[in-house]
C-alpha cells in the first residue's frame, strides 16, 4: 500500500521522538510492503504542536538522507495533519502549513467530540480558494459514528475521506468499526491510511483480503490503496464521490 497519514517526522508532535525511531518504523513499514509515505505530524493552532514549514522541512530532509544511506527502498512526501480552524486560509500563505506534497490537497482534521458549527463555511472556504480538503479519521467523529448519513453533507462539498485501516481492527472501537464497514460499501472512502505514530508493526498482512471480503471489488480497493495516493503525489484530480 502507500500509505498519505502517519506521524513519523520526530519530535513535533505526539508520533515518533527521535530520528531512530522514525527510521526503525519506516524500514519495517518497507519490508512490509509500504512503498510510498506521505508524512503528516499534527498543526494545531494555539498549540504546542506548532512546527512551521521551514522547520519541518529540515527535519524532514535530515530523515531523508539518513533513509537513503540506510538504502531503505521507500518513498518520502511531507503534509500535515490540520486541526480545522478559522484562519487556516492564512496559515497556508504564510507557510505555517504543508498540503500533501504541495498539492492541492490537504489533510484536515475535526474535534473528534464535538463538531464546530462552522465547519461547513470552513470548508467552503477551502474549496474556494483551489484546495480539496481530505478529512482523516471521518469513522472516529462522534457526529458521524452517531449519523454516519450526515457525511454525505460534506462529500457534497467536495471533501475526501482517509479512513484509518486499524478501524478496521477495533483500534477505536466497534462503532468506528462499522462506521468505517459502512462507508466503505458506500464507495465514500478515497484513502486508507495508517495514522501511524509509534506501530513498528503495519498490520498489513490481511488487509486487503478483509477488503475484498466487504467490497468485493479489486478495482476500488486498488483506488483506495495505491492509485489516489499516487494521484495526490503527482497532483492529479481525483474525481469526487456520486451518490
Amino acid at each position: 500500500m502507500k500509505d498519505m497519514h502517519c506521524h513519523l517526522l520526530y519530535g513535533i508532535d505526539d508520533g515518533s521522538e527521535s530520528i531512530e525511531e522514525s527510521i526503525e518504523i519506516i524500514e519495517n513499514a518497507s519490508k512490509q510492503g509500504i512503498t510510498d509515505i506521505i508524512i503528516t505530524p499534527h498543526y494545531i493552532y494555539n498549540s504546542k504542536y506548532i512546527c512551521n514549514n521551514k522547520d519541518k522541512t529540515k527535519l524532514f530532509n535530515k530523515l531523508k538522507r539518513e533513509i537513503k544511506k540506510k538504502k531503505i527502498d521507500i518513498n518520502l512526501y511531507l503534509g500535515n495533519e490540520i486541526y480545522i480552524c478559522n484562519n487556516l486560509i492564512e496559515l497556508i500563505k504564510k507557510k505555517e502549513v504543508a498540503t500533501l506534497n504541495k498539492s492541492r490537497y490537504i489533510l484536515i482534521e475535526f474535534p473528534l467530540n464535538n463538531m464546530y458549527s462552522n465547519s461547513k463555511e470552513l470548508i467552503f472556504e477551502l474549496v474556494r480558494n483551489g484546495y480539496v480538503p481530505v478529512l482523516a479519521h471521518p469513522e472516529r467523529y462522534k457526529i458521524f459514528k452517531t449519523h454516519p448519513e450526515y457525511i454525505k453533507e460534506y462529500l457534497e462539498l467536495g471533501v475526501l475521506l482517509q479512513c484509518n485501516y486499524m478501524s478496521l481492527y477495533n483500534r477505536y472501537g466497534f462503532i468506528s468499526k462499522r462506521t468505517i464497514k459502512k462507508f466503505l460499501k458506500e464507495r465514500y472512502v478515497t484513502f486508507l491510511g495508517s495514522d501511524n505514530h509509534h506501530d513498528k508493526d503495519y498490520h498489513i498482512k490481511k488487509l486487503r483480503k478483509d477488503l475484498i471480503k466487504i467490497v468485493k471489488d479489486e478495482k476500488y480497493i486498488d483506488d483506495i490503496l495505491y492509485n489516489n495516493v499516487d494521484k495526490i503525489i503527482k497532483n492529479d484530480i481525483i474525481k469526487p464521490t456520486k451518490f
